[in-house]
């Protein structure tokens, strides 16, 4: 082999290399049921259980318009709040908790806490868990990471800080998509499998988002809505708690 052919096949192979670590790591760091970086609450073997579980808000204008639906519904949820969002909606953060909806860690400005040092997940985490704890008076005990983005020193300064980590079996990108109908469907068929494989489904919506409050649309409302009545009559639904 020659010293250009020798020098080619090593240079592919590095590459092969940085490749294959890169694709780990994005796995460790982002793929829900990945355990890599630490274990995580999703989904017990509960099968016709579903936790509904909305992330990035409060919003003023989509949340109270969700928590009419809930109670119309009677179904429990589980509101994963950041907690700049909860500080700039105190009374709306209480309605919640008042309705007897669960409320998570959801980060103070959802940062990717896989690029964040251990000082920003640590600050991140606990402004936001005080800041919840003093407008509620409830402990906090639950953390969903933004992104579902983590490594190996997210879960643990978690758990340092008494939160449970929380992942997801169920996920559309309702943020994006704009028709509610078409997230139910795609949520339907992810449900289903999950209970013929003797799973509960963790549900992941959006009440809010992380970028633009004001310019955010909530087709997450009417998925909630066609959720309940497609399932209620069959189907459990629960807090996250209830699984913990």
């Amino acid at each position: 082999m020659s010293p250009l052919t020798s020098g080619l096949t090593a240079g592919l192979g590095t590459a092969a290399a940085l490749g294959l670590a890169a694709g780990a790591y994005a796995y460790a760091s982002l793929y829900p049921t990945s355990r890599i970086f630490g274990a995580a609450l999703i989904a017990p073997n509960n099968p016709k259980e579903l936790a509904l579980t909305f992330d990035d808000g409060p919003n003023p204008a989509f949340t109270p318009q969700l928590l009419d639906i809930l109670a119309a519904h009677r179904i429990p949820a589980t509101f994963f709040l950041l907690g700049r969002h909860a500080a700039a909606q105190p009374a709306l953060v209480q309605r919640i908790a008042a309705a007897g909806h669960l409320i998570g860690n959801h980060s103070y400005t959802h940062p990717s806490l896989a690029r964040s040092s251990a000082k920003r997940i640590r600050e991140e985490l606990t402004q936001t868990r005080d800041t919840i704890e003093q407008i509620t008076g409830a402990p906090q005990k639950f953390f969903r990471p933004p992104f579902g983005a983590r490594r190996p020193a997210t879960f643990r300064i978690a758990r340092e800080l008494g939160l449970t980590p929380v992942l997801w079996n169920a996920m559309t990108s309702d943020w994006k998509t704009l028709s509610g109908g078409r997230i139910t469907a795609s949520l339907v068929r992810k449900i289903d499998r999950l209970n013929r494989h003797g799973q509960a489904a963790n549900i992941v919506l959006h009440d809010s988002s992380h970028l633009d409050q004001a310019a955010f649309r909530a087709p997450s409302l009417g998925a909630a809505a066609l959720l309940a009545m497609r399932y209620k009559p069959t189907h459990t639904f629960v807090r996250i708690d209830a699984w913990s």
